[in-house]
């Protein structure tokens, strides 16, 4: 079982010590939970991808203090990314440049270009603080399964791992992955949609275009399938509900707006009916869903794509597709 420690101050020297030796620790950021290593640490980051389990061409995000951190694992930072930094660093943003020549090609999983993003929860801040340096890093849960949003989801996907720190920061803020801009071009490319909408990024930057990735790219999360519980999970739209409820012949777990349709042997989850607050609650309902008994997960599409529900789609769709994990002895 991991060591899971209240991020007080000594907790957070304990882990950027660790950090130093050449071991991941798992921190909280305001999207989701990290498992990090020194991005100039080869044999640490081999560590992160074997416990996640994760493919070799995905890349981590370093996750840097600032824009003079930024520079020292990115070439090609210009005045466009100044923008951006001054408009939403520390925040839920990640710019994709250049690899620098001295981070080793494993930070990026061969790419090369490196995501960068400078987070904005205080003991992320802290412990890159404490550690004095980049922290590469993808989410702090087995690989292709649904992303953490407590200390809780961590010890539950890493429990084998005992030599595992975990530094617990409460429950994430904002609660999906950050958005991903890609700026190794003239037009920027959004590669992930997250909290920073592309109307906020068209207001910075003019021109943006948005790449509906369903392959590994350069920015981390982009595969077709991702997110995913190991219950089936399929998206339904709330007219459709009762029909879809009524076909099945086991329980199932529903994520939706209105509970009035979902009738025993099924169980509701009621989600927020605002874009932030579904973003914050949905892996946790996810997590939820995938523990109760049943074999299928439906969930209620939300009706708008503006603004950040196109984020909260985008990891529906994800979350949905049919693959590897959709049998619940499966961790993918």
């Amino acid at each position: 079982m991991p060591r899971l420690a209240a991020a007080t101050e000594p907790a957070v020297a304990r882990a950027a010590a660790l950090l130093r030796a050449g071991e991941p620790v798992a921190f909280p950021t305001e999207t989701v939970y990290g498992l990090g290593a020194d991005t100039f640490n080869e044999a640490a980051l081999d560590r992160v991808y074997e416990l996640k389990g994760r493919p070799a061409d995905n890349p981590l995000i370093a996750h840097v203090l600032g824009a003079d951190q930024a520079r020292r694992v990115a070439v090609g930072w210009d005045d466009r990314c100044e923008r951006l930094a001054g408009r939403y660093w520390p925040g839920p943003l990640t710019i994709v440049l250049g690899r620098a020549p001295a981070v080793p090609p494993r930070a990026t999983a061969g790419w090369p270009s490196i995501a960068v993003r400078a987070p904005g929860h205080p003991v992320a801040r802290a412990l890159l603080e404490a550690f004095g340096g980049p922290v590469s890093a993808p989410s702090a849960n087995v690989s292709g399964g649904v992303s953490p949003t407590t200390a809780a989801h961590v010890v539950a996907d890493f429990a084998l791992a005992a030599d595992l720190l975990v530094l617990d920061g409460g429950a994430c803020d904002v609660g999906i992955e950050s958005t991903v801009v890609d700026l190794t071009a003239v037009v920027a490319r959004v590669l992930r949609p997250g909290c920073v909408t592309v109307s906020q990024l068209r207001e910075v930057l003019g021109e943006v275009v948005v790449e509906c990735l369903g392959t590994q790219g350069p920015g981390p999360g982009t595969t077709m399938r991702h997110y995913a519980p190991r219950t089936a999970t399929e998206l339904v739209d709330e007219p459709a509900l009762s029909g879809r409820l009524a076909r099945l012949g086991e329980p199932a777990a529903v994520l939706c707006f209105d509970d009035a349709p979902v009738l025993p042997p099924h169980r509701a989850i009621v989600m927020p009916r605002t874009a932030e607050a579904y973003a914050a609650r949905l892996y946790a309902a996810l997590r939820e869903a995938d523990e109760m008994p049943g074999a299928m997960i439906l969930v209620v599409r939300p009706a708008s794509r503006e603004g950040l529900w196109s984020a909260v789609l985008d990891r529906l769709g994800r979350a949905t597709q049919r693959g590897s994990r959709s049998s619940r002895g499966s961790l993918g």
